[in-house]
Parts: structure tokens; sequence; C-alpha cells
């Protein structure tokens, strides 16, 4: 009879604590923050058709490795990139489909080791970026601008935005609640119905801020 009312209480106990948890979170999405899981991007490359052909060789199509948000896949087809003074970088990913524009998204770590100045940018606005070369198994590139350390930002659906009460192309500031206690300024919101919830940092940005992918973070706006 003892240990029935002891597991009785413990069930209580268990309910409870799951209550308290979900209030908890709910008033941390309505109130004090937004919570949004954070995916850190590596380096990695995207082509244009014309330069797929040229790496890999005439009529050449990227074949797919796994499935990201957006209607992007990392491709199973990497490259090496080469910067000044033929300091290179092994084995970087493309990202498929390809798009209209050949674009090297790197960490500063990277384009340290590259030897290269690099802006941060938003995805897509090269003009005036640093240059790059690509190799691949059956040709090379020399692209004279195109190489960018990506800004951070967060892919949201209409349904989180609204949750989070942002819109498309918003700036918010974001709080990593960790023994580091970093905030992240100038992240810019984009917003898709394609997007899965998620807020991309580099691997510069992660490893200064201990974050690992999957990680949570808050919006504070």
């Amino acid at each position: 009879m003892e240990e029935q009312v002891n597991r009785m209480e413990m069930n209580e106990l268990e309910a409870l604590t799951k209550m308290v948890i979900s209030c908890m979170q709910e008033q941390m999405q309505k109130g004090n923050g937004f919570l949004v899981p954070v995916g850190v991007s590596n380096r990695h490359i995207h082509l244009s058709q014309e330069d797929v052909e040229t790496l890999f060789g005439p009529g050449y199509q990227l074949t797919k490795k796994k499935e990201l948000m957006g209607g992007q896949f990392a491709a199973n087809e990497c490259c090496t990139i080469v910067g000044l003074k033929l300091r290179a970088i092994e084995n970087v990913r493309v990202l498929g489909p390809a798009r209209k524009q050949t674009q090297v998204e790197i960490s500063n770590t990277d384009a340290r080791k590259l030897g290269i100045n690099v802006p941060v940018r938003e995805s897509g606005d090269i003009a005036g970026s640093a240059p790059i070369a690509i190799v691949g198994p059956k040709g090379a590139i020399y692209c004279k601008e195109g190489c960018i350390v990506a800004a951070r930002h967060i892919h949201m659906s209409p349904k989180d935005a609204a949750a989070c009460g942002v819109s498309d192309g918003d700036y918010v500031s974001v709080k990593v609640d960790n023994e580091r206690g970093t905030t992240f300024d100038k992240v810019k919101i984009r917003v898709d119905e394609s997007f899965t919830l998620e807020m991309h940092i580099d691997t510069d940005e992660a490893n200064a801020s201990e974050i690992k992918q999957g990680d949570k973070v808050i919006v504070v706006k």
C-alpha cells in the first residue's frame, strides 16, 4: 500500500514538473523571448551550372547527398578552394541545386588560412567581394568576386514569424543562455513558406559562443 502511495506521489510530481516546464517555455515564447534552434554552417560552395560543368565535366549534374531547407541540398560533390599564394582548403562541400552565380561561403578563420580579405555579406550579395579559385576533378575556375563570410540570420516560416512578432528583413538580437552568455546583434530575419525555423551561424561564431548544432537561442529583439 505504501509503495502504491509513493508511486502515485512520484507520478503527480512528474506531471507537475512537466506542467511547470511547459509553462516556462510558453512564457519564454510569449514574453521574454522566442526560442530558435541553431544550425552551424561550415564552409561550402554554390555553383552556376556553367561552373559545375567546368569543374566536373560537360553535362554534369550535381547529385544529392542530404536534403536541406528551401529546396536546397548538400551534394556529394566537393572541391578545393584556393586563395592567394596557392593556399588551399580541400574537400569543400558543394550545395545544390545550381544557382545563377557561383558563391563561396567561408569563415574568417578560413579566410586567414587562404590569405584573403573576405567581407561579411548576405548570401547572394557578392558584388565587390573577395576573389577565389575553385578546383574540381575535371577543371578549375577563377572567380574575380564571390567569396564571402555569410552574415548570421534566422530562417522562419510565416507562422513562426507571426509567433515571434517579426517580419522578413527585420533585424533582431539573439541571446545565448550558456556559460559564455553571448549576445548576437544584427541578426536578419528571413521568412519563406519553405523555411524551417533555424538560426544560421558560421563555425567561428559557434566556437566562440560554445554553441553546438541544435542548441537553442533566444530572440530578445
